[in-house]
C-alpha cells in the first residue's frame, strides 16, 4: 500500500498547500519562481509515481484511485489561486471555469459508470488536454516568475484556452459514452 509509486502521488497531494502558499502573494517574484519549480516537481512525480508502478508491477488499487485526484486537486488549487491573485484576469475566468466544471463533472460521470461497471478508458485526445492544461499552468505560474517576460505569461494564457477548448471536446465524448448508460 505505501509503495514508491503512492508515496509519489501522496507527495503531490501533500505540496498542494505549499503551492498555493508560495502564489499567495501575486508580487512576490521568487515565490512564483520556487512554485514553478515545485509545480514541475510535481508533474514529474505524476509521470514516475505511473512509470514505476507500472514496470515494478506495484500498480494497486490505491494509486489508481489516487492518482486522478492527486492531478485535479493541483490543478483546481492552482486554477483557484491563479483566478484569486488576477493571473488569470477577466474573460480568461471563463477557459479556467471550463476546465473545472469539466474535472466535477467527469469525475461524477466516471463514479456512476463505475457503479453500472463501465469503465471509460483514458483516450489520447485526453492526454493531450491535460499536457496542454499543465503547460498552461505552469506558464502562468512561471509568468508571475518573470514579469518582464509578458509573452511567458501570455502564451500560459493562450495555452489555457487551447486546454479549455480541448476539455470541451473530451467532456463530450466522456458524456456521450455516459449518457448510452443512463436510464
Amino acid at each position: 500500500m505505501l509503495s514508491l509509486p503512492n508515496l509519489l502521488t501522496l507527495s503531490r497531494i501533500v505540496a498542494v498547500p505549499l503551492l498555493v502558499w508560495f502564489l499567495w502573494w501575486p508580487d512576490w517574484e521568487a515565490g512564483y519562481g520556487i512554485a514553478f519549480v515545485l509545480y514541475c516537481l510535481m508533474g514529474i512525480t505524476d509521470y514516475f509515481d505511473g512509470y514505476l508502478a507500472r514496470s515494478s508491477g506495484a500498480v494497486s488499487r490505491l494509486g489508481i484511485f489516487l492518482d486522478p485526484i492527486a492531478d485535479k486537486i493541483m490543478v483546481a488549487a492552482v486554477i483557484l489561486i491563479l483566478v484569486g491573485t488576477r493571473d488569470i484576469p477577466g474573460v480568461h475566468v471563463i477557459a479556467a471555469l471550463v476546465i473545472l466544471l469539466r474535472e466535477i463533472a467527469v469525475s461524477g460521470l466516471r463514479e456512476f459508470l463505475a457503479q453500472v461497471q463501465v469503465s471509460v478508458p483514458v483516450s489520447q485526445l485526453a492526454k493531450w488536454k491535460t499536457t496542454l492544461q499543465l503547460v498552461s499552468l505552469g506558464g502562468i505560474i512561471l509568468g508571475g516568475a518573470v514579469p518582464e517576460m509578458v509573452w511567458v505569461h501570455n502564451v500560459g494564457i493562450v495555452a489555457l484556452w487551447g486546454a479549455a477548448v480541448l476539455t470541451v471536446l473530451t467532456g463530450w465524448d466522456y458524456l456521450r459514452v455516459g449518457l448510452k448508460h443512463m436510464d
